[in-house]
């Protein structure tokens, strides 16, 4: 399993780009960054986008795939993945004929650029070859973190945007975790933010891995904001903890 960070950044600034990891070129979680970091010719590979939340910078692409999609009228169409609070959010929100174009029913609701499949919660899935579950994590909003499987048996887990959270760690955890990537936004002095918005701090990161009962081979940062990516990363290296650093954008990740 190869995955290409597209973007890792918990905001936008120049160098900086929202999360986006595109697995084997096929099969992307998170649509924070799609066209900005990829050819015409690997946008058309995309198959399966899975949403963790709704929030603006996890799914910001889709908009522009779909039309990027409908313009070179390929008749190429793109299934998008979630708990059914994102799809709703989605097509209530964004493509709803006022934002954005409802993709959903363009060019044909039978032949539509984009088509919504639900998961649920515990949930299993198959896609793409993969095997997909949907783990409850806490949010600002309703989010769900994943593991995705390969035929290998590789597992790589995602989080999304979670604050301190059980779930995840409690069913995820109790066989091995090749890859986790798993959300940092704020510095230690920011804690009572990062617990309000439904996020982590290193120090918080460390509970987190407590509950573990299988630490992660790996463990890969994501969603600092880039105010504070310098003093994150120092924190984080003062956890002491092997095999755990921060991403890096355009970076290949083999599982």
């Amino acid at each position: 399993m190869k995955v290409k960070v597209l973007g890792f950044s918990g905001a936008e600034f120049p160098g900086f780009h929202p999360p986006g990891f595109l697995i084997n070129g096929s099969l992307l979680l998170d649509a924070g960054t799609i066209c900005a970091s990829l050819s015409e010719n690997a946008q058309w590979k995309i198959r399966h986008i899975i949403i963790t939340h709704a929030h603006l910078d996890h799914i910001k692409g889709i908009p522009f795939l779909a039309d990027n999609i409908i313009i070179k009228n390929k008749g190429h169409n793109v299934t998008v993945i979630g708990i059914a609070p994102v799809l709703k959010t989605l097509k209530d929100n964004l493509l709803n004929n006022k934002v954005w174009p409802d993709f959903t029913v363009i060019p044909s609701p039978s032949n539509a650029v984009l088509k919504f499949v639900e998961i649920k919660t515990g949930e299993t899935i198959r896609v793409s070859g993969y095997k997909v579950t949907a783990y409850r994590v806490n949010h600002a909003v309703p989010a769900s973190g994943y593991v995705v499987e390969d035929k290998k048996g590789r597992r790589l887990l995602y989080t999304g945007d979670t604050g301190p959270t059980n779930t995840i760690w409690r069913e995820a955890c109790r066989t091995r975790i090749h890859r986790a990537i798993i959300e940092v936004s704020f510095p230690n002095k920011m804690e009572a933010m990062a617990i309000e918005t439904g996020h982590l701090t290193p120090k918080l990161l460390r509970k987190e891995i407590e509950k573990m009962k299988i630490i992660p081979d790996e463990i890969l940062i994501t969603h600092p904001k880039p105010q504070h990516i310098r003093t994150i990363r120092n924190e984080i290296r003062r956890l002491r903890m092997p095999d755990i650093r921060l991403l890096r954008d355009s970076e290949v990740i083999n599982i």
